[in-house]
């Protein structure tokens, strides 16, 4: 459940420490979680209000029940973008729940970065097919897609519990799935724990997959088993029957880092073109990778940090024209004036419901993908074909 401080224009002028302490109470007494995790907003940080001192005050005063607990982290608007707020607030888990003893497990963390749970939940059932204990934090599976039974519940059964949470810090290892949204964290658990890790892209496309799979066995000491091979053959067979359709196919991205990394390292493998690409997250590993993984494509265009916008993406397009815009659901407005094929990626998809249904990682969810593109391209060539070609056939 979410809820509000509720500040008024008296909060503004005189800080927010009543609100957030009387929150705190009402939501321990009504609503009884056994935790509250408290985000910022940019008026609370520009009038220099201090959450640490706030939470020891509701501490102190009693409103803070025995084993429940209050953990914070400062997300002001104006400081980089959601990804960066989405970085904070697991780096606070770790500072809140993580503990080490003199004994660790044959765990591995794995901490997963801004996606679907459907994503999530992908990923998790790789390390199963593989019988790999694991820890996802955090976990949106059945809290987000959690399923209509019928019964009400305040809080649904998914997620990740605290109990794994405060046992991260004795896990042996740690992949981290995104740079942008999850090294601070795990730096942060290396520095308090001494659990190491590393950092992958999160597992869009066969190549990034293999990338996870491979860590995975290597650090949990485990094969990867056939049926996953499997998998991967059937997406490349997939791919081989598209590529007719796909080769050279001219693409306009834009969206998060963490997830055009891999997604425009995927559609190089299938031959196609990633021309713009565009996130308004600052970020030098990004403007790195893309300089590897678009070296083959002159053309090529990317940019990011606080003039990347979307005005500059539809120029680069108006300028020269693609196949295909990959995006979240403004990129609708670009889409409808050049008439080209869109395909709804990333956060936020506000106009089409169940996408957080359908995986794009791991090698099924990059089938699905390959599916999504096939058909955006496909429906455009039977909404704009001549009429003797309306009736062709694969």
């Amino acid at each position: 459940m979410a809820g509000t401080s509720s500040f008024s224009e008296g909060s503004s002028v005189f800080g927010g420490s009543a609100n957030l302490v009387t929150a705190i109470d009402t939501m321990f007494t009504v609503y009884k979680p056994e935790v509250i995790a408290v985000h910022t907003t940019c008026l609370s940080e520009t009038i220099g209000d201090d959450l640490t001192q706030i939470v020891s005050k509701a501490n102190d005063d009693g409103l803070i029940p025995d084993g429940k607990q209050v953990i914070y982290c400062n997300t002001p608007s104006y400081v980089g973008t959601h990804v960066t707020g989405y970085s904070n607030q697991v780096a606070a888990f770790i500072k809140f729940f993580s503990t080490a003893t003199p004994k660790k497990r044959n765990v591995i963390n794995i901490a997963a970065g801004w996606m679907e749970p459907s994503d999530m939940r992908e990923i998790k059932r790789l390390t199963q097919v593989m019988e790999a204990r694991t820890i996802m934090f955090p976990d949106f599976t059945d809290v987000l897609d959690a399923p209509l039974d019928g019964h009400y519940k305040m809080y649904p059964n998914g997620g990740t519990k605290i109990s794994d949470m405060k046992l991260t810090g004795d896990s042996k290892f740690t992949l981290g799935l995104g740079h942008s949204c999850t090294e601070d964290a795990c730096i942060k658990l290396d520095n308090k724990c001494k659990v190491k890790f590393e950092m992958l892209d999160i597992p869009i496309g066969f190549k990034a997959t293999d990338r996870f799979l491979m860590s995975l066995s290597r650090h949990a000491n485990l094969p990867i088993p056939d049926s996953l091979s499997d998998e991967r053959g059937r997406l490349i067979d997939l791919i081989s029957d598209s590529s007719k359709y796909l080769y050279g196919k001219r693409v306009a991205l834009f969206g998060d880092p963490d997830t055009l990394i891999p997604l425009t390292e995927f559609l190089v493998s299938m031959d196609m073109k990633p021309v713009y690409i565009i996130t308004g997250t600052p970020s030098k590993l990004f403007d790195a990778r893309m300089k590897e993984i678009l070296k083959d494509i002159p053309e090529a265009k990317f940019k990011s940090g606080e003039m990347a916008d979307m005005f500059q993406l539809h120029q680069w397009i108006k300028q020269e024209g693609v196949d295909l815009l990959i995006g979240n659901t403004y990129g609708k407005y670009i889409a409808r004036d050049e008439d080209v094929p869109f395909i709804r990626f990333g956060f936020p998809i506000a106009d089409r419901p169940g996408h957080n249904y359908f995986a794009k990682t791991g090698y099924d969810g990059g089938a699905n993908l390959v599916k999504q593109i096939m058909d955006a391209f496909l429906d455009h060539f039977d909404r704009t074909c001549l009429e003797e070609k309306v009736e062709w056939q694969l």
